[in-house]
């Protein structure tokens, strides 16, 4: 994936990281998605385009970061693992200066999973590409830092269940403190440029045939007897 990066960390460090100072630009470097067994990516292995569109709805600003969907109907069992690496200021202090953290890992819902890792050189990419799953744990405290996430759920007939993913970013301050997400959620920080990256994931499930509640169960059974009852005077007065 990131073979190319490999050799701007040797240029970094043999220049004394004494890059020029540059905007907190952020790049979404790559993405993967595997739902239901079904991969796409933006990279290969060399850092070339795939081609592959994210099978998602929605639209991301130049930088990588809004709001996406994805939808499904098909009733049993279904999988969905995103992964985002992104990179922030990466021309002006290289891509290794930054953070991950998980919070309010007590919100996690049923079904969703989550990791951090380095891109490159941990297993994040691999348990999205070959769809072992996540592994619910931070191996990217401090460094290079990429995020995922996923849901495991059962879908009955006619239901139709609604991923939204959220990726937005925020300044290390108060005003940014203030748009803080609630529930759980990953952040990705550069504290050198002072910005933060959010990322939440939301499964809404609905649709299907309710079991009727035992009352209206019952009021519809009596109202059946109450038919036949009259059915039943009609006949003899007849």
């Amino acid at each position: 994936m990131k073979k190319h990066k490999v050799g701007i960390l040797a240029a970094a460090l043999a220049l004394g990281l004494s890059a020029s100072p540059a905007l907190a630009a952020i790049e979404l470097w790559d993405w993967a998605f595997n739902v239901d067994g079904t991969m796409t990516r933006g990279l290969d292995d060399f850092g070339d385009p795939t081609g592959d569109s994210m099978p998602t709805s929605g639209a991301l600003n130049p930088e990588g970061l809004g709001t996406l969907t994805w939808t499904t109907s098909g009733d049993g069992n279904h999988t969905f693992l995103a992964f985002f690496d992104y990179e922030i200021n990466e021309d002006g202090d290289t891509f290794f200066n930054e953070y991950g953290a998980v919070n309010n890992e007590s919100a996690l819902k049923t079904g969703q999973s989550w990791e951090i890792d380095d891109p490159w050189f941990g297993d994040i990419y691999g348990h999205v590409v070959d769809g072992t799953g996540l592994d619910n744990d931070n191996g990217a405290v401090d460094g290079d830092v990429s995020f995922a996430m996923g849901w495991d759920f059962t879908l009955l007939a006619d239901e139709t269940a609604t991923i939204t993913l959220k990726l937005f970013e925020f300044a290390l301050d108060a005003a940014g403190a203030a748009n803080t997400p609630t529930g759980f959620f990953l952040s990705h920080m550069d504290y050198d440029n002072d910005r933060v990256i959010y990322f939440t994931s939301s499964l809404d499930i609905g649709g299907g045939n309710p079991v009727p509640e035992p009352a209206t169960m019952l009021l519809f059974g009596t109202g059946l007897a109450g038919l036949y009852g009259a059915r039943r005077r009609r006949m003899k007065k007849a």
